[in-house]
């Protein structure tokens, strides 16, 4: 109900008298009939939808609403908790820290990502907004906010990007400049596709050599303050056992010979630090830079860029996308063609030869095959007929077919 009255200055107020789902009267005034009854409607509608809160729970603050978010979910990985905290910390409380939750809409929402969009990469932009999304989504669980204002923001496009793909002989030659000692690494990585954290929790006992397979069960995992942990794989689908390669499994018994271990020893890693104890990534990482660059790979090459490598392979050698996605431990099978798989130049000329094979004007004898005429039909590239060459070389002004390589001197990795 709205009330008229008048205050002890002589002004006229208009206020607004509510129930609320609680059962306590809620009031609010206002200078104009109008305003008043805006406000009444508005809160009805909100009662008769469910999704009305009490406005003074809306005035905490966002820093204090991330913190309890931040550490509601007990399951939350170690990993996941300082990609989470960082966002948060660097990122998100800067902006919103001291914002009552009430007070963000989705202007100031689509403003932040537009600021942010500027000085990072569209991949950080989305990781971050999906904390704020999280943030938010959570004060509308705890009844903090009637509806969380990140809807339709519009996100910065994420462009594809290709990285190298290893070749069999970079790939001898990264295990080489890794050394004896981690060596084999590089093998497990790019034959098997495991996660650099999966091969650095491998221990002896997943192993079954004979039989050629291999579990993965754990992994290592960087937890609160830079610590590095075990735990389990990163999903469900990433506790697997596969089959290796024979040759895969022969690297590994000598690799096992070598540091003296034997079946028995199932708890022991497979590799680990000389001194003993789990690898830790980031002094890890300073190995590996150093192999990769006196292997010649490109900066910025990763470990990673072998398990992508090992998913271009399988779906480029015509396996099927739902055992790739099994083997790479994927829970989307999404991820294991958007994300790693890459055409290799090889599959993308077969395709053209298969499709070019089945539309060939030569055929018949009808249309611009007359162009054609006397041509057989399109051949492989060192085959075809010197007249079919030289009708493309005359169309592009003259040059040598041949100063360029028809096909890459050493096929990515797996041949």
């Amino acid at each position: 109900m709205i009330e008229r009255r008048t205050t002890k200055t002589g002004k006229i107020r208009y206020e607004v008298r509510l129930r609320a789902p609680d059962g306590r009267e809620r009031s609010r005034s206002f200078p104009s009939k109008r305003e008043a009854k805006s406000y009444e409607a508005a809160e009805l509608a909100k009662q008769a939808r469910g999704d009305w809160t009490d406005p003074r729970r809306a005035i905490s603050p966002f820093r204090s609403v991330a913190s309890e978010w931040l550490e509601s979910n007990p399951a939350k990985r170690g990993s996941t908790w300082v990609r989470d905290e960082t966002a948060l910390r660097k990122h998100l409380l800067p902006r919103f820290g001291s914002t009552p939750v009430g007070r963000i809409d989705r202007a100031a929402v689509q403003r932040w990502v537009n600021d942010h969009s500027k000085t990072h990469a569209a991949r950080t932009v989305k990781r971050d907004y999906g904390v704020l999304r999280a943030v938010l989504g959570f004060a509308v669980d705890r009844e903090l906010i009637g509806r969380t204002p990140c809807r339709g923001i519009n996100l910065p496009a994420i462009e594809p990007t290709d990285g190298h793909l290893i070749t069999t002989e970079e790939l001898a030659g990264l295990a080489d400049a890794l050394g004896d000692h981690y060596g084999v690494m590089a093998y497990v990585g790019a034959a098997l596709g495991l996660r650099w954290g999966e091969v650095a929790g491998l221990r002896v006992g997943r192993l079954d050599l004979l039989r050629c397979e291999v579990s993965v069960a754990e992994q290592v995992v960087r937890g609160q303050g830079g610590r590095s942990s075990l735990g389990p794989p990163k999903s469900r689908a990433g506790r697997r056992t596969m089959t290796m390669p024979g040759w895969l499994a022969d690297l590994l018994a000598a690799h096992l010979q070598r540091r003296g271990l034997s079946g028995a020893d199932t708890e022991a890693f497979v590799f680990e630090w000389p001194s003993g104890g789990h690898l830790t990534y980031s002094s890890w990482r300073k190995h590996w830079l150093a192999a990769a660059c006196a292997a010649g790979l490109p900066s910025g090459f990763g470990f990673h860029d072998l398990r992508r490598a090992n998913a271009t392979g399988l779906v480029a050698g015509g396996v099927d996308v739902r055992t790739a996605q099994a083997r790479l431990g994927h829970s989307d099978v999404r991820l294991t063609l958007e994300i790693y798989a890459q055409a290799t130049n090889e599959a993308d000329r077969a395709a053209a030869e298969i499709i070019g094979r089945r539309f060939d004007p030569r055929r018949t004898n009808r249309g611009i095959s007359r162009d054609l005429r006397g041509m057989e039909a399109v051949k492989p590239p060192s085959k075809e007929k010197p007249q079919a060459r030289d009708l493309r070389l005359r169309w592009s002004g003259g040059g040598d077919l041949n100063s360029r390589p028809l096909r890459p001197e050493r096929s990515a990795l797996p041949s």
